[in-house]
């Protein structure tokens, strides 16, 4: 009697907590934050939609630089590219992780300057930083009123049209001048200069939980130092960093490759990122050329 009391009594708001579930649900499910162009892409789901919405295959995975350095249609090592703007290694555990792409045989995995920085700053719309808990609508809230106001303005005008968001990820053409790399330089000194190695355990961690996942899964794991422009000093923690991955690597007899100070500055866009003219097929057939020497993976590959 208390029961059926209580709900008579609160029927409308649970009424409106069931719709408000059932709505979200819904939205969930229809993820308008991927299938529909009306809203923003991120750099996963953008390497998704450029592969058939396929959540599987042979992977190269690392920040901004891998996507302007390695030229996936021109390459013979058939690697998906994956490189995300802001990519970290703990965003590559968080995709093995929550299983939100099934890397097979072969995964390549490109460390620059920032891919193991903890603070460097990411884009908060990459899936696996929602919350299970949280509302749809809620977490993707900025986006939904930019889409919301747009649908406003052109409907006031009579029209359903809309701007197709950008599907493409950023590339590099050209070269910027040396007053701009020397800006860019110091702004990331100031940022991330004084850093130590405790500013890089969570992605240390990370690399550690990727190894031992490549060598459950069987996966042929390989590792590149991605280029950095050598007309300016690498930045003051390269040294340290690359001492504690690269005794990470050694241990679990990793191969990898070392491209930080292979590039001279004209095939730079900037400082961490190739430019696409020159630069990149370079980069592209270094990597064809590494990766063929090693062998062609098979299932049966393991890091050992």
């Amino acid at each position: 009697m208390k029961a059926a009391a209580f709900l008579k009594k609160n029927s409308f708001v649970l009424g409106l907590l069931l719709a408000i579930v059932v709505s979200d649900l819904l939205i969930s499910q229809w993820d308008p934050m991927a299938s529909s162009r009306r809203f923003y892409k991120n750099d996963f789901t953008k390497t998704l939609y450029h592969h058939g919405w396929s959540h599987s295959g042979p992977v190269f995975f690392g920040n901004s630089s891998v996507t302007g350095a390695y030229i996936e249609e021109k390459a013979d090592s058939h690697l998906v590219e994956m490189g995300l703007s802001y990519g970290k290694l703990t965003d590559l555990k968080s995709i093995l992780k929550d299983d939100l792409y099934q890397v097979q045989d072969e995964l390549v995995i490109g460390i620059d300057v920032h891919t193991m920085l903890d603070a460097l700053e990411t884009d908060p719309t990459y899936q696996w930083f929602k919350p299970w808990y949280q509302p749809y609508v809620y977490t993707y809230r900025d986006y939904f009123r930019d889409s919301g106001e747009e649908f406003a303005r052109n409907l006031s005008k009579g029209s359903l049209d809309y701007q197709p968001r950008w599907i493409d990820k950023e590339l590099y053409p050209g070269r910027k001048d040396d007053t701009a790399l020397k800006v860019k330089w110091d702004d990331y000194n100031q940022r991330f200069g004084a850093m130590t190695l405790k500013d890089f355990k969570q992605n240390l961690d990370a690399l550690q939980w990727v190894l031992q996942y490549a060598d459950e899964h069987k996966l042929a794991l390989r590792v590149i130092w991605m280029p950095w422009n050598g007309g300016y000093a690498d930045p003051p923690y390269v040294a340290s960093l690359k001492e504690a991955v690269n005794a990470q690597l050694q241990a679990a007899k990793v191969p990898t490759l070392d491209l930080m100070h292979m590039f001279e500055p004209r095939y730079f866009h900037d400082l961490v990122h190739l430019n696409r003219e020159e630069g990149a097929p370079i980069f592209t057939k270094e990597v064809d050329t590494w990766l063929n020497s090693l062998g062609k993976p098979s299932k049966s590959s393991s890091t050992s």
